[in-house]
């Protein structure tokens, strides 16, 4: 699996009792896990899951965004 560089964001749900990551430049891009480690996992294979549909429906696929430090 390749080693995409998209920002994810990562909270705790009640609801479902579980980790919620979200990817930001990619709407819609979201998994979920037991574990950060696991929630983080679930969201490369969406990831890739999400960009292989987008290239098959030819949908732009956002670059990373990325972070400027001082």
């Amino acid at each position: 699996m390749p080693d995409y560089k998209y920002q994810m964001i990562i909270t705790w749900s009640e609801e479902d009792n579980a980790f919620i990551v979200s990817v930001p430049d990619l709407p819609g891009c979201m998994a979920d896990g037991k574990t950060i480690a696991e929630a983080v996992e679930n969201a490369k294979i969406i990831i890739a899951e999400w960009i292989k549909y987008a290239q098959e429906d030819g949908i732009p696929i956002p670059q990373p965004r990325t972070i400027k430090t001082a």
